[in-house]
């Protein structure tokens, strides 16, 4: 194996790989993370020699199987994600890694956007949107993958590299893969030529189909290049690797105008259709009755729908989107007149305040996440989508309720893109191990006849992979299904390229490699392994992400339930580190979960029960001692300045290798001097209470200033005392402390320590909560509120805990002068977005700087208190892309909200980050 790729064959690699967001379990022989192309190629070669195959992943956020196998999984995320911008946003050129979302905040400051729009976009890859030809809401058949593509640069099963964008491209197809270039052109004109052939492709392409090969390209496109370029769109890695990709982007319509349209039926619903369809609308989501209901128990849920008594009622979400306010006003206008002929059940109103357009689309994206979440212990919840032509909308989903009853599926629910007759049903089944698979297999029988029935696709947009692939003959009919393997063949000649997957013979194939999910605990068991996670998680490039710590959760309970001691023991040793050693359990992944799990609360419970007596009684000690405990460290510090950086940090490496590093930190030469002391300064008549974070009183200013004059608190009081408003301070706040450093350790006895000492402290300061807590440092701000949350005493709850940055936002900006910068880069911390800062902080930060720049690749620094000091390591795989994004780029200040972040981005960026109101205060003069 090359040099340029990462072998892993662990165990625990290869479990924690071996689920991806579909219904589908295997294990990999190995992982493969290629460094390049090149890399790839070479991994092609070994895979013809050995037999063993391969099969790309880049998301994992795939639903029908295709991103899963007992071959050598390639990880085609790691190193493929550049962007490039080209023609003003016209075009953008993208690595298969790149998610969604990464793609669009690159494309967006041109006003434009790619024109596939799935749900997952937080989280899938442009590598898995093209390979699986994925569409959405919006786009349907117009402004998909397939629709946009301007060229891919391929490596094929046989090494050859083929940039179909090249002049050449097809003249070196034909030069390096004759047979290659024959066989597509011979199909081409076989479908051509055949009138019957050309029909049955045209009807099955006038709608989404994501069914086997993409045969429209053989009617669509005459180069053999061109054609092969566009039977890779949706060939789910069967037949080449996408090494680069180019597409031609659609403009960004940022403004919208949404309306829920309840009707008495579904046959109203539908019936409504064509006419709304006429006034333009840009999507039209399709809720049955059943979704309705489960929508109304969401607390968010618009206000109109919690008070519709549901029956056989049915909904349309409609939207219209402009690219200004009032060609969104012009839209919805000219629709109105349409919707009031229409018989609809309530408002037929179409908001463009984004606060109820929120909720009404919380109505439509919580479906998943709402029954998902409260599906039964065990059982695995089922998304799946299908097309017919829109007239036949009505009697499929009729029909299909029908089946969710026969077969027993009493809360499955049916949504989906009504204006391309595409259905999405969700349901919740029992699968793997010894568990009866006859009522799955029966249900989908009879759903296969229903579609095909009616003339529709077995896949709309969510790939064959291995849940379809047995019936794509049937689908096709025996002469298509036959030129699809010889398509098959041509590309991929050993069969070395994702066997079992689009193409299968095995008509039972979907019934075998079922994930099953053992009960463990209540954040593994709401777990659906959709990866929506994972591109928030700071440790994504380095160990695991939070799928990955459940997945493993899973594999050692079922480990310990088969009485596998071996196994179990050889996981449990490689988890210390990879699950929790190396977690930030900063919560991030908890803002992009659909069922709203926190990873980071599973990990410290689980520090919690490895954490010795020992650690126990030390932490509990240091909690009692709080003052004395921070002036050491500030002394260690102070004393590591002094010395040269050589001989510090070889004495902290040498006593890591003695002391357990999980205890000492390692040294660094970004690390400044030691703070001053937090006093006291009480103020009987204050407007709110300042406390100050014990981070600055261990760690000094940056650029070496005195923390009585420099450091966020001290900014934040000099900002403070130009507006007018009057802070005191906690009694005894030397010895406080927000609680993150036991909490996130798991080290209960100390934090319920600090708890006794901090509560009690605040309610006096805050003359019983009558004036506010303002933290200085996000993390403190998010760690007091949950203090004040933890609480047993009902009346602590009266505490009020807000941050420095939204209260100068609220409270002290109008009231000063500013003379702003010229740039600045800012780093969001994952505590200040969890707490929904992001709007204050902004608003902070534009005052400050003309121009404010946040990396596309901001995410955790994975400083995450002491874990940037315990494992460095966290911290650089974290901040590698927002250091790479900012490399070579001057600002005038570099700012964040969190002393220890600031270390965190001041090691990766090579720049001194401090916080954002250290950067006010200096910019900031009397009104």
């Amino acid at each position: 194996m090359p040099t340029t790729t990462d072998l892993r064959t662990r165990l625990v690699d290869r479990l924690a790989w071996s689920r991806d967001a579909s219904h589908f379990a295997l294990v990999p022989q190995a992982v493969a993370v290629p460094a390049d192309a090149a890399a790839v190629g070479s991994l092609f070669a070994d895979a013809a020699l050995s037999g063993v195959p391969l099969t790309f992943r880049s998301g994992g956020t795939s639903l029908s199987g295709q991103a899963g196998t007992e071959g050598v999984l390639v990880d085609t995320r790691r190193h493929f994600r550049g962007i490039e911008v080209l023609d003003d946003g016209a075009r953008v050129r993208s690595g298969p890694g790149a998610t969604v979302r990464q793609v669009n905040a690159r494309l967006a400051p041109h006003g434009r956007k790619i024109g596939p729009d799935p749900a997952s976009e937080s989280a899938c890859t442009l590598g898995g949107v093209v390979a699986n030809n994925s569409s959405g809401m919006a786009c349907g058949t117009t402004a998909n993958s397939y629709a946009t593509l301007d060229s891919l640069v391929l490596v094929l099963p046989s090494g050859t590299v083929l940039d179909t964008a090249a002049p050449d491209a097809d003249d070196r197809l034909r030069a390096l893969e004759p047979e290659l270039h024959a066989g597509l052109a011979r199909l081409r004109d076989r479908v051509r030529a055949d009138p019957a052939l050309r029909a049955r492709v045209e009807q099955q392409f006038a709608m989404k189909n994501t069914m086997g090969y993409g045969l429209n390209s053989l009617l669509d496109h005459t180069r053999p290049a061109d054609v092969l370029a566009h039977l890779v769109v949706g060939s789910e890695g069967t037949l080449a690797f996408i090494a680069s990709i180019v597409l031609r982007t659609v403009p960004l319509l940022p403004h919208a105008r949404t309306g829920l349209l309840v009707f008495a039926d579904l046959a109203g619903a539908t019936g409504a259709l064509p006419e709304i369809v006429g006034t333009g609308a840009t999507t039209v989501e399709l809720l049955d009755a059943t979704s309705l209901r489960v929508g109304q128990t969401d607390p968010r849920a618009d206000v109109t729908l919690r008070s519709l008594d549901v029956d056989r009622h049915a909904a349309l979400l409609v939207e219209y989107q402009a690219a200004t306010p009032r060609e969104a006003d012009e839209l919805a206008g000219a629709a109105t007149g349409v919707l009031g002929t229409l018989p609809v059940i309530g408002p037929r109103t179409l908001a463009a305040d984004p606060a109820p357009r929120a909720a009404l689309w919380h109505i439509r994206k919580g479906l998943y996440a709402t029954v998902a979440g409260a599906r039964p212990t065990g059982t695995t919840a089922l998304l799946e989508d299908v097309v017919v032509p829109v007239p036949a909308l009505l009697p499929t989903c009729e029909s299909l309720s029908r089946l969710f009853d026969k077969h027993g599926y009493d809360h499955a629910v049916t949504f989906g893109h009504a204006k391309d007759g595409n259905i999405h049903f969700m349901l919740t089944e029992r699968l793997g191990g010894d568990v009866p698979l006859d009522r799955f297999a029966r249900f989908t029988d009879d759903m296969v006849d229903l579609v095909l029935g009616h003339g529709g696709s077995l896949k709309a947009e969510h790939g064959t992979g291995r849940m379809m692939a047995p019936f794509v003959r049937r689908q096709y009919g025996d002469e298509l299904y036959e030129i699809m393997r010889e398509i098959k063949r041509l590309c991929d000649p050993r069969g070395v390229l994702n066997p079992g997957v689009l193409i299968d013979e095995d008509p039972e194939g979907h019934l075998r490699h079922l994930k099953s999910a053992p009960p463990v605990e209540e954040e593994v068991d709401r777990c659906v392994e959709c990866g929506f996670c994972e591109p928030v998680c700071p440790s994504r490039d380095l160990t695991t992400t939070p799928r990955q710590r459940i997945v493993l959760r899973r594999e050692m309970q079922r480990a310990r339930e088969a009485g596998d001691t071996a196994v179990l023991a050889e996981l449990e040793r490689d988890y210390s580190y990879d699950g929790l050693d190396t977690c930030a359990a900063d919560g991030m992944c908890q803002t992009a979960c659909p069922v709203l799990i926190n990873t980071g609360d599973l990990v410290k419970r689980l520090r919690a029960e490895q954490a010795g007596p020992l650690a126990q009684r030390g932490w509990a000690v240091a909690a009692k001692h709080w003052a004395g405990t921070t002036r050491a460290a500030a002394t260690a510090l102070t004393a590591a300045d002094a010395l040269p950086d050589r001989l510090t940090a070889g004495a902290t490496a040498l006593g890591r290798r003695v002391i357990d590093p999980e205890v000492l930190p390692a040294w660094s030469p970004e690390l400044p001097r030691g703070g001053r002391p937090r006093s006291d300064t009480a103020r009987p008549h204050a407007d709110a209470v300042l406390f100050a974070s014990c981070t600055g009183s261990m760690f000094g200013p940056a650029g070496g200033g005195r923390s009585g004059e420099h450091g966020a608190g001290a900014a934040f009081e000099r900002l403070c005392a130009r507006a007018g408003v009057v802070l005191t301070r906690p009694a005894g706040v030397a010895s406080l402390c927000c609680g993150t450093p036991w909490k996130s350790k798991g080290l209960t006895d100390g934090y319920a320590e600090m708890a006794r000492r901090v509560l009690p402290a605040l309610w006096e300061a805050t003359r019983a909560g009558e004036i506010p807590v303002v933290g200085d440092a996000s993390s403190c701000t998010e760690g007091l509120r949950g203090l004040v949350a933890d609480a047993g005493d009902e009346r602590y709850s009266a505490i009020r805990v807000v941050d420095a940055v939204a209260f100068t936002a609220e409270q002290l900006l109008h009231r000063l002068t500013i003379t702003p910068l010229g740039s600045l880069a800012l780093h969001p911390t994952c505590s200040a977005v969890r707490m929904g800062l992001d709007g204050p902080l902004r608003t902070v930060a534009t005052a400050v700087a003309r121009s404010v720049t946040v990396p596309a690749t901001w995410g955790c620094c994975g400083f995450a208190g002491d874990r940037g000091l315990l494992h460095p390591e966290l911290t650089a795989a974290a901040t590698a892309p927002q250091a790479a994004e900012l490399a070579g780029r001057s600002f005038d200040a570099y700012a964040s909200c969190n002393r220890t972040c600031e270390l965190g981005m001041t090691r990766a960026v090579g720049q001194p980050y401090e916080h954002l109101l250290e950067v006010l205060d200096r910019v900031t003069v009397v009104r």
